[in-house]
This record gives structure tokens, sequence and C-alpha cells, in this order.
């Protein structure tokens, strides 16, 4: 009895990590869209995050991505690599740190032609004064996030 108790609670635990493993992109918000549903092409072309419409959209990487017109959808579907934003849109800073979290789109950072999001202001102001380092971590831990 105890050995069938044991497998039962050890498949639990398998089945619960994998429903909680970390998806290659980030998807929250009430869309459960990409960026929370801004457009990733307008964050390098108007410098600010600019709300995307469900009228231009599209699935890639497994997450609904919104744009706010056919020109910027034209250009991501162009040139997906550049404008999908870092560690798939996570907080950049909480990648850093070993971790992920969720995201605020106002608050962000385009570095050596990448997208990076934080979580908040707090957060974005911690980011900005050492954001080379922070990268260098990122970018090591994000293979690691996500084979967890």
């Amino acid at each position: 009895m105890k050995s069938v108790i044991a497998t039962i609670t050890l498949l639990s635990l398998l089945v619960m990590d994998s429903a909680f493993a970390v998806k290659p992109i980030y998807s929250g918000g009430r869309d459960r869209a990409a960026i929370r549903g801004y457009d990733p092409v307008a964050y390098f072309t108007e410098n600010k995050p600019v709300k995307g419409s469900k009228d231009f959209s599209l699935t890639h990487n497994g997450a609904k991505w919104f744009f706010s017109s056919q020109e910027n959808l034209e250009t991501f579907k162009a040139n997906t690599e550049k404008y999908t934003p870092q560690y798939g849109g996570y907080c950049a800073y909480a990648v850093s740190s070993g971790s992920t979290a969720s995201i605020k789109p106002e608050y962000f950072t385009i570095h050596d032609e990448k997208l990076y999001l934080n979580y908040s202001k707090s957060v974005y102001k911690k980011w900005l004064k050492d954001k080379d380092d922070y990268i260098q971590e990122a970018d090591a831990n994000w293979p690691k996030i996500l084979s967890k």
C-alpha cells in the first residue's frame, strides 16, 4: 500500500511540475496574448508601447501576438527574431535572477536592437542602473529556466 501511495504522490508531483513549466513566450493579461496584447514592432518604430488589435494578429511560438497595423504585423512576420522580446517577454530583471515574472508593457528598454521588458517601475529603475550585467546573467539563466 505504501508503494502505491508513493507512486501516486510521485506521479502527481511530476504532473504538477509540468503544468507549471515555463512557456517560451509569456502570454498574460486578459487576452492571454504576448506582451499583454501590445504591438512588439511599435516599441522599435514609435519608441513606446502601443496597444495591438485583434484585427491584426497572428500566432507565433505558441502565443497570440497583436499589432496596431497590418504593416507592423507584416514587419514582425518578416523578422520575428528581431521583434520578439528577449526571454519570451518575461521580466528581464527576474530572468537575470534565475526566475520569471510578468511584465508591465510601459517598462521597457531597447538595447542593442533588442527589446527588454520589466515587471514594475522600481524593477525598471534597478534594471537601468546595470542592464549590461543583468543581460549577461539573464542570457545565462534563460536556457536553464526554459528547461525546468
